[in-house]
């Protein structure tokens, strides 16, 4: 059986990592997405390695290319990891994740220690009335969930156990957790 024969499409080759061809990826790719500079990094030099590996391209003058680029957007503001940092820890507690959560996605996508530790910083500041930001996220989850007091039946003393286990999962502390879980009524939390 050939190629001919057969129905799967051919993969297409890699474009060859040229100045004009790996700006416009990395233009396209931040108009499609908020990203980090290190991630973006990540993206185009894969792009870079494909073509290489193609093409038979200079991975060095690749990762060059991408250096000069990266100071470019980071002079206009197209790349910013503060920003990125704080919307995404922003977004990532309304859905319910805990700090420690946070912290390692915006770890794991190449965000510095200290910008992480600024963005969390910032968004507890952002809470009304000195709430722990920790409890309002345990307690998003908690709904999102359905655990503790927004079961749709009150747990008994095993399903209680695997409440705090799964927001122990979600990395909130302890006590957290068990006020969470504990908590007689909604508003009492």
């Amino acid at each position: 059986m050939t190629t001919e024969d057969s129905k799967q499409p051919r993969k297409r080759a890699p474009r060859k990592a040229t100045p004009k061809y790996l700006e416009n990826a990395a233009l396209y790719y931040l108009s499609r997405y908020s990203t980090s500079t290190e991630n973006l990094r990540r993206v185009m030099m894969r792009k870079v390695m494909r073509s290489a590996k193609h093409h038979g391209t200079d991975v060095e003058d690749g990762a060059a290319l991408i250096e000069a680029m990266i100071g470019r957007f980071l002079g206009s503001g197209l790349l910013d990891d503060w920003a990125y940092a704080r919307t995404r820890a922003d977004s990532l507690h309304r859905r319910g994740n805990s700090a420690r959560v946070i912290r390692g996605k915006l770890k794991q996508k190449g965000v510095d220690d200290d910008v992480i530790a600024a963005a969390l910083d910032a968004r507890g500041e952002d809470t009304e009335d000195g709430e722990d930001p920790e409890l309002t996220a345990a307690v998003t989850l908690a709904k999102r969930r359905r655990l503790g007091p927004f079961a749709v039946k009150p747990p008994n003393g095993e399903q209680r156990e695997k409440h705090l286990a799964a927001l122990a999962r979600a990395g909130f502390s302890y006590d957290v957790a068990q006020r969470v879980i504990d908590g007689k009524d909604i508003d009492g939390i």
